[in-house]
Formats: C-alpha cells, structure tokens, sequence
C-alpha cells in the first residue's frame, strides 16, 4: 500500500503543479489562442492524471482496468461502483472527459474561451473533491 500511496502522492502533486499553472492564465483577459490552447492543455493533462490516479488504484485491489472502446467512461463508472469516488464526482469528471475527447479529436483554434471558462473555474473544486475521496479511500 505505500508504494500505491507514493505513486498516488506524485500523480496528485503533478495535478497541483498544473493547476497552479492554471491559476496563473485563467483571468487574463483578451487570451490569444495559443493561451486557450494551453489552458486546453492544462486541462487535458490534469483529466489524464486522475484517470491514472485511478487506473492505478483500481489495479492495486487487483481488479481489471477496463479495455473497451468505452474504457474512459467504464473507469469512471468501476470506480464509483468500487466506493473510489462518489457519484456526484463521477459526474463532475465526466464534463472533463468529455472535454478530452474533444479535445484530442478538435483542432485548438475551436477552442471556446467561454466553455473553457467554464471547465477552468470548476475543475479547482472536482479536483479537491476528488482529492479528498481518494484519500478517504486509501485510508480504509
């Protein structure tokens, strides 16, 4: 279990790096596109490091990731049905999955600053409270 918790501490300590990041870009006013397409980035990066967070914790209980053509929204959905995270977080994730996928398939220049917005002033809160049940979780 401490190997787990070191690996889940440096997966959470590179997901508050990038969001203080964040913090440094999210109120600038007049972004450029390259500016949306890093806040676009950022987002990406700390969606990717919660799903790891949970890939790893769900391998460590010996249970299989899941492999389909829907394995995103199945972690998600393994890791609630396992008490890793509540529902309510499981839907607050899904708005950032859903932003991955577009954000993979899309081009950065159809990046809109207002949804972005958005996803960039709430993704502070979903992170905490995906934060704080994970911990919860470890800790039984």
């Amino acid at each position: 279990m401490a190997d787990l918790r070191d690996k889940v501490n440096v997966g959470m300590e590179n997901i508050s790096a990038v969001l203080e990041e964040l913090k440094k870009i999210k109120d600038k006013s007049n972004k450029s596109i390259v500016e949306l397409a890093g806040m676009g980035t950022f987002l990406h990066n700390i969606y990717t490091g919660i799903e790891s967070i949970l890939k790893q914790v769900i391998s460590d209980r010996g249970i299989s990731i899941p492999t389909s053509d829907s394995w995103h929204s199945d972690l998600l959905i393994l890791a609630t049905d396992k008490g890793i995270i509540t529902e309510i977080t499981k839907n607050r994730l899904a708005k950032y999955l859903a932003f991955r996928h577009f954000f993979i398939h899309a081009y950065g220049f159809l990046l809109d600053e207002e949804e972005l917005k958005l996803l960039v002033d709430d993704v502070f809160d979903v992170y905490s409270s995906f934060k704080t049940e994970i911990a919860v979780f470890l800790a039984n």
